[in-house]
C-alpha cells in the first residue's frame, strides 16, 4: 500500500475518531472534578495573558512564565486559540485534544512503518484510538494526552533518527528530533520517565561504536530544544522540588498506594494492563505474537532480523518506562499512558499476523474493541447489560446535566457583591464541589469568583473562620472529608455572623447552602453619579486604645472607579514628637473588580471595616491621620486632606473587638521577622500560604511593594519598609528587587550576617554561584557555625562545580 493512500486512511481514523469525540462532548454536561478543573483554570489564566501578547517585552514573557510554577504550559496554551473562537469551556478546551490526537496517530503510524511496515503503523493507529485509557482521558481536559502524543513523537523521531545510515538524513532528524523533544518537555516533566532509557540506549551505543558524529547530533538535539523548554524551567525550577513532593509522596499517601517495598507496588500497572488496554486487544494480538515469535526464530532474513530489532527497541523503550514509573510512590492509570502507544505498535505486529482467510479476525478484534468503547461511554441499557459481562472493563460516566448548581452559585456571589472579587471557601470537598472546580466556575466569571480549599491544622481552620467572607456548605459529604473540615460547616450554618445567600438541592437530596459574613470588610456602593476625586469622607477610631493591640478604624472614600481600584493609601498616625504607626492599604483592599466594564469615572462610594495595629513600644499620646493617595501604576502621589481624626495611645485602655488584620499590615508585620533569620522565617512560611488563600491573585503583595517603594522615597534607609519591600518582591519572585534591597540592608546594618546570607540565597537563585560564595563568606566571618549558612556556602561551591568543598560542607548537615 503507498504512503499516500496510507496517509489517507490514517486521516479518516482521526476524522471519525473527532467526530465521535466531540459528539460525545456535546451530549455530556458532567462537572470537572478536581485536577481536570485545576487544568481548565490554567486555560483560561494563560488565555487572558495571550490576550494582551507582547511579544518583544520581555516583562510580559517572564510573567506569562510565571503564570504556572507546577506544571509547563504549552497544552494551557494550545488551548487559547480554541477558547477564543468557541468560548471558554471544557468542551472548547478539550479541543485541543484533537491536535493531540493527530500528532499521535502520525508517530504511532510512522512508527510501526519504520520499524515493520505501513500495515502495522495503521493497525497500531487503530488499536490506539481504542484502548480504554487513551479514549477516557481523550474525552477530558488533562495534560496526560498531550504528553502522551508528544512524548510519542519524540520516541518516534529519536527512532528514525537512530535508524538513518546517511549523515545528511541523520542530521536532519537530530534536528526534528531535538524541536519535538523541546516540545514534549514543555507539556510536563515526567516525559523523561519514557525517553530516558531508549536515549541512554542510543548514547551508550554511540559511545561502544565510537560513533561521535551521533553524539554531536544528540548534543545539537538538546541544544535546539533549550530555547523551547528553557525559559519556563529557569523561571520555575525552584518551584520543581516542591511540585515532586506534592505529586507524589503526599497523594500517594492520601489514596492508599502500595508502599515500594511490595510486590503489589512493581505489579500495579501489570495488573492494571487489561483495564488500561482491554482484554479483547491483548489476547487476540498476543497469539498473533506467539506465532510470529515461532516462525521469525527459525528465519535469518533481513525482515525477520528487522522486525526483531523493532520490538526489542520498543520493548526497551516500555520495559524502561514500566520499571521508573513503578518505582515512583504515586500510581495512577494515566501516569503510564506515553508506552500504551508503543505497546499498540507491539499488539499491530501480533494483530497483522493474522493473514489470509483469518484477516477478518482483526477487523472482528478492532470491531469488538469499537463495541465496548461506544458501550463503556453511553448509557445504552441494552449494551449495558454486555458490557457488564466483560472483565475489567471500566466505564466513563455519563451525564445530561449537572449534578450541581455551580453557575447558579457563582452568579449569586456576583449579584451579591457585584463589585468586588469574591473568595469562596468549600466546606467540605467533594469531587463535583470542590476548590479547584468552583474556582474555575468562579475565574469564568471574568475572574470575579474564586474557590479555596481550607487549612489543615485546627489553628489554620480557626483562622479560615476568621478570615473567609464566603462559604459553602453541604448537607452530605463523602467519606473522605476531614472531620474537622466537616465541624467546620456545621458551626459556619449555626454562626449569626453569616447569613445564608441562597439554598439548592441536587438530585441525591444534598442540600447546598452559600453563606456570607453579615458585616464584611469592604463595601462598595454605585453612587449613580460621575465623580472627579477620590475623597476620604470619614475615619471612625475608638477615642483609646492600648499600643500592640488590634485597633477597630473605618474608612469611608468617594470617588471614581478607575481611580479607587488604581489607589493605595499610605496611612500614617503620627505623634507631634515625631512617634508614627503605618496602615498603608489599597482601597477597598485592592479587590474592586467586576465582570462587566464600568465607565472609569463613575462615582463609588467604598466603606472599610479594618483593623490597624500600633507597635507595642510606642509612647503613649495622641496620634493623628495623615493621608497620601498612591497611583500604584504610575506612583504619582497625592497629598488628601482627610477628616480631623485623632487617637489616644494609652497602656491603661481596654482593648477593642476588632477583625482580622488586613494582608498588607500583616505582611510588614512578618516581615520585621527576616533579621532573625530562620526563626522569623517560619511564621513567614506558616502564614503566607493561608494568606494567598484569602486573597487568591496575592494583589496585597503589589499594594505593599507600591506602599514600600514610596515611604523608602521619604526615607531610603528605612529598615521597615526596607524589609516589608525585601519580602513582597521576593514573593512575586522579583529577583532583582529583592537583590537590591537586600544588598542595601546588608550596607546600613553589616553586622547583621543574616542580610548576607539573603543576598547569597537570591544570588543562587539568579544562578550566581560565584557571587553567592562571596556573599556567603561574609555571613560567616560574623556566624561561622550556622548551618544555613552553611548549606549555603556548600551549595555555592557545589553550582561552581567544586565538589570536594560541597561535600565538606553539606555532610555534616545532610
Amino acid at each position: 500500500m503507498s504512503h499516500a493512500k496510507d496517509l489517507k486512511i490514517l486521516g479518516i481514523i482521526w476524522l471519525l475518531t473527532a467526530i465521535h469525540d466531540r459528539l460525545w462532548l456535546a451530549f455530556d454536561r458532567t462537572i470537572p472534578a478536581w485536577d481536570m478543573s485545576h487544568h481548565l483554570t490554567g486555560s483560561l489564566n494563560h488565555l487572558n495573558a495571550l490576550q494582551t501578547l507582547q511579544l518583544t517585552d520581555g516583562d510580559w514573557w517572564l510573567n506569562f512564565w510565571r503564570l504556572s510554577h507546577k506544571y509547563p504550559p504549552l497544552t494551557y496554551t494550545l488551548a487559547a486559540p480554541f477558547q477564543q473562537v468557541f468560548g471558554v469551556g471544557l468542551d472548547a478546551a478539550a479541543a485541543v485534544n484533537l491536535v493531540y490526537l493527530a500528532l499521535l496517530l502520525i508517530a504511532v503510524y510512522h512508527l510501526g512503518r519504520r520499524l515493520f511496515d505501513g500495515t502495522v503503523g495503521l493497525w497500531a493507529a487503530g488499536i490506539t484510538v481504542l484502548m480504554p485509557t487513551l479514549y477516557f482521558y481523550r474525552l477530558d481536559y488533562l495534560l496526560d494526552t498531550g504528553v502522551t502524543a508528544l512524548t510519542v513523537l519524540t520516541f518516534t523521531t529519536l527512532t528514525i533518527w537512530w535508524g538513518e545510515e546517511a549523515r545528511s538524513q541523520q542530521w536532519r532528524w537530530a534536528v526534528i528530533f531535538g524541536i519535538s523533544l523541546g516540545f514534549a518537555i514543555m507539556t510536563k516533566q515526567n516525559v523523561m520517565f519514557f525517553l530516558i532509557t531508549p536515549l541512554i540506549w542510543v548514547t551508550g551505543g554511540s559511545l561502544w561504536r565510537k560513533q561521535w558524529g551521533r553524539l554531536l547530533q544528540l548534543l545539537l538535539s538538546g541544544v535546539i530544544s533549550l530555547p523551547i523548554w528553557g525559559p519556563w524551567y529557569h523561571t520555575n525550577w525552584i518551584y520543581l522540588f516542591s511540585t515532586a513532593q506534592n505529586a507524589n509522596a503526599i497523594p500517594a499517601s492520601l489514596e492508599g498506594d502500595p508502599p515500594l517495598n511490595t510486590w503489589a507496588a512493581w505489579s500495579y500497572y501489570a495488573r492494571q494492563l487489561p483495564q488500561a488496554a482491554s482484554w479483547v486487544l491483548l489476547i487476540v494480538p498476543a497469539v498473533g505474537l506467539l506465532f510470529w515469535l515461532f516462525t521469525t526464530g527459525r528465519r535469518a532474513d533481513e525482515t525477520a532480523q528487522r522486525e526483531r530489532q523493532g520490538v526489542a527497541w520498543l520493548l526497551l523503550y516500555w520495559g524502561g518506562a514500566y520499571l521508573i514509573c513503578s518505582a515512583i510512590f504515586n500510581k495512577d492509570s494515566r501516569f503510564v499512558m506515553p508506552y500504551l502507544p508503543v505497546l499498540a505498535v507491539i499488539l499491530a505486529q501480533g494483530l497483522a499476523q493474522w493473514r489470509r482467510w483469518l484477516v477478518g479476525v482483526r477487523w472482528l478484534t478492532v470491531g469488538a474493541a469499537a463495541f465496548l468503547m461506544v458501550s463503556s461511554l453511553y448509557p445504552i441499557p441494552q449494551l449495558g447489560e454486555v458490557t457488564r459481562q466483560v472483565p475489567d472493563l471500566i466505564t466513563k460516566s455519563f451525564h445530561a446535566q449537572p449534578s450541581i448548581p455551580l453557575t447558579a452559585i457563582v452568579d449569586e456571589v456576583v449579584a451579591t457583591a457585584p463589585y468586588l472579587r469574591s473568595t469562596v471557601a468549600i466546606v467540605p470537598s467533594t469531587p463535583a464541589l470542590n476548590h479547584n472546580t468552583f474556582n474555575y466556575y468562579g475565574n469564568r466569571e471574568n475572574f470575579q469568583v474564586y474557590g479555596r480549599e481550607l487549612g489543615g491544622s485546627e489553628d489554620h481552620l480557626l483562622q479560615d473562620e476568621r478570615s473567609h467572607l464566603w462559604f459553602i456548605t453541604q448537607s452530605q459529604h463523602n467519606d473522605a472529608a476531614r472531620p474537622e473540615h466537616v465541624a467546620l460547616g456545621d458551626a459556619i450554618a449555626a454562626d449569626p455572623r453569616f447569613k445564608p445567600e441562597g439554598q439548592w438541592t441536587t438530585a441525591d437530596q444534598t442540600v447546598i447552602t452559600l453563606h456570607h459574613r453579615r458585616n464584611p470588610p469592604v463595601r462598595v456602593i454605585n453612587q449613580d453619579r460621575q465623580r472627579q476625586h477620590v475623597i476620604l469622607q470619614r475615619v471612625n477610631v475608638p477615642a483609646s486604645a492600648p499600643p500592640g493591640q488590634p485597633i477597630p478604624i473605618t474608612y469611608e472614600w468617594t470617588g471614581p472607579w478607575a481611580q479607587l481600584q488604581n489607589s493605595v493609601a499610605i496611612v500614617t498616625w503620627i505623634a507631634a514628637t515625631g512617634e508614627a504607626w503605618t496602615h498603608d492599604h489599597g482601597i477597598g483592599l485592592g479587590n474592586l473588580h467586576t465582570a462587566e466594564p464600568i465607565a472609569p469615572d463613575a462615582g463609588f462610594r467604598v466603606v472599610e471595616n479594618l483593623a490597624m495595629l500600633p507597635p507595642a513600644d510606642l509612647p503613649a499620646g495622641d496620634y493623628a491621620i495623615a493621608v497620601t493617595l498612591l497611583d500604584r501604576t504610575t506612583a504619582k502621589a497625592e497629598i488628601l486632606t482627610p477628616p480631623s481624626t485623632t487617637i489616644r495611645l494609652d497602656p491603661a485602655a481596654d482593648p477593642q473587638p476588632a477583625p482580622e488584620l488586613d494582608y498588607v499590615t500583616q505582611l510588614r508585620q512578618l516581615a520585621q521577622g527576616l533579621p532573625q533569620g530562620r526563626p522569623g522565617l517560619e511564621p513567614i512560611f506558616q502564614q503566607i500560604g493561608r494568606i494567598n488563600q484569602y486573597d487568591p491573585i496575592q494583589d496585597y503583595l503589589v499594594q505593599a511593594e507600591a506602599a514600600s517603594r514610596y515611604r523608602l522615597q521619604q526615607n531610603a534607609n528605612d529598615r521597615a519598609s526596607l524589609y516589608s519591600l525585601a519580602l513582597a518582591a521576593g514573593l512575586q519572585e522579583d529577583a532583582q528587587t529583592t537583590l537590591t534591597t537586600m544588598q542595601h540592608l546588608a550596607k546600613i546594618a553589616p553586622a547583621t550576617p543574616i542580610h548576607h546570607a539573603y543576598v547569597a540565597f537570591v544570588h543562587l537563585y539568579l544562578w550566581q554561584p560565584r557571587r553567592a560564595a562571596d556573599a556567603i563568606a561574609l555571613a560567616r566571618q560574623d556566624d561561622p557555625t550556622n548551618p544555613d549558612y552553611q548549606a549555603l556556602d556548600g551549595i555555592a561551591a557545589l553550582m561552581q562545580g567544586n565538589l570536594w568543598k560541597a561535600w565538606q560542607e553539606l555532610r555534616p548537615i545532610l
